[in-house]
C-alpha cells in the first residue's frame, strides 16, 4: 500500500506530551500513545518515552507513521448475479446495499468477499489484498453493472480504458422535478466539499482541486414531480451523477447526501420506504482487454425503482 510517512512540527508548551502531539499532528491521542510506545516519536531529538510528560515549548517533534497494512478479504458464500464470465474477467449486476470492497465499517459481506468465493480466489492482485480485481466502483446504494478483473492482464487493459474514458457507461436515474432543457450536458469540476468532507461538490473551473467531469443527461419519462433520465458519463468521478444533477437543481430521489425530495414525491418515498439514491448502472460496454471483442451489457431497472415509477407515473 505504499510507504509510511513522517509528520514533523513544533510543539506548544504547557500540555501533556500526548495531547500536544495530537493537536499538532491531527492524530488521536490514543494513536499518539501507541506510536510513543513503539518508539516512533522523537521530541527535541530524543525518543519520547512518557505520554504524560510535559511538552516543552518550541520543541521540534517527529512522528514516524508506518505504512498501512490491508487486511486480506475473506471468501464468503454470497449470491451473485453474474452477467458474463470468462477466465479473464467477470461482469456482475450488483444489488443496492452491497459495498464493493472491504473498508472501515464494512469488513465483510462485500462484493469482493462474494467474488473470492465464486472465483475461488482467482482475481487480479493489482488492487491489493483488500481490493482484488477491483478496477472501478459504484456506490453502496447504487445498483447495476460492474466489471471485475480475474487476471492481471485484464486489470491493466480495463484500467487503461477507464483512464482514457473509452468505455460506454449509462445510468438510469430518478430525479426531482423535470430538467429544463429536457436534455443537456453538465461540464463541472468535481472535488471534495470544503463544508462536509463526506460530500463531493462542484468546484470553480479554475480550481486547483478536484477533477474535470462531464455528464450528458436525457429525459426519458416525466412523472408527477420527478423524471426518469439517462445519464451518460464521459468521466467517472466519485458521486459524479449525484453531484452534477444536484448542481442543476434536480437531485436524485432518495439521495441522503445531495438532495431532499420535493413535496409531491416525498410522501411516495415514505410510503415505499425508499431510502437510497435512485441510481442504476444500466449499460456497460468495453473492449475485452485480451480477446479485443466488443462487449456490451445491459441491466433492467431494479424492482424498487420500477415501483417508484409506477407510483409517480399516473
Amino acid at each position: 500500500m505504499g510507504e509510511g510517512r513522517v509528520i514533523t512540527g513544533v510543539l506548544e508548551g504547557g500540555q501533556r506530551l500526548d495531547k500536544a502531539l495530537a493537536e499538532a499532528s491531527g492524530l488521536s491521542r490514543e494513536r499518539v500513545k501507541a506510536l510513543i510506545a513503539d518508539g516512533k516519536v522523537t521530541v527535541a531529538g530524543s525518543l519520547a518515552a512518557q505520554p504524560s510528560a510535559k511538552a516543552a515549548a518550541a520543541s521540534a517533534f517527529s512522528i514516524e507513521l508506518p505504512p498501512p497494512v490491508e487486511a486480506a478479504a475473506a471468501a464468503q458464500e454470497i449470491p451473485l448475479v453474474v452477467v458474463y464470465e470468462d477466465e479473464h474477467l467477470i461482469v456482475v449486476d450488483k444489488p443496492a446495499g452491497m459495498v464493493v470492497h472491504p473498508a472501515a465499517g464494512n469488513a465483510d459481506g462485500t462484493l469482493v468477499n462474494a467474488l473470492l468465493h465464486h472465483c475461488a480466489g482467482q482475481l487480479s492482485g493489482i488492487g491489493g489484498v483488500a481490493r482484488p480485481g477491483i478496477v472501478h466502483r459504484i456506490d453502496k446504494d447504487t445498483s447495476g453493472l460492474l466489471v471485475v478483473a480475474k487476471s492481471d492482464v485484464a486489470h491493466e487493459g480495463l484500467a487503461k480504458q477507464f483512464a482514457d474514458h473509452s468505455l460506454e457507461r449509462a445510468y438510469l436515474a430518478l430525479c426531482n422535478g423535470h430538467p429544463m432543457p429536457p436534455s443537456g450536458t453538465v461540464n463541472e469540476r468535481v472535488g471534495r466539499s470544503d463544508a462536509n468532507r463526506k460530500k463531493m461538490a462542484v468546484l470553480p473551473k479554475d480550481s486547483s482541486r478536484g477533477k474535470h467531469a462531464v455528464t450528458h443527461y436525457k429525459t426519458l419519462q416525466k412523472m408527477d414531480g420527478c423524471a426518469l433520465i439517462e445519464c451518460r458519463l464521459e468521466t467517472g468521478r466519485t458521486h459524479q451523477v449525484r453531484v452534477h444533477l444536484a448542481s442543476i437543481g434536480h437531485a436524485l430521489l432518495g439521495d441522503p447526501l445531495y438532495g431532499r425530495a420535493n413535496s409531491k414525491v416525498r410522501p411516495v418515498l415514505q410510503q415505499l420506504g425508499f431510502k437510497r439514491q435512485a441510481l442504476h448502472a444500466a449499460v456497460l460496454g468495453f473492449v475485452h482487454p485480451v480477446t479485443s471483442d466488443k462487449l456490451r451489457f445491459t441491466s433492467d431497472l431494479p424492482p424498487d425503482m420500477k415501483e417508484l415509477i409506477d407510483e409517480t407515473g399516473h
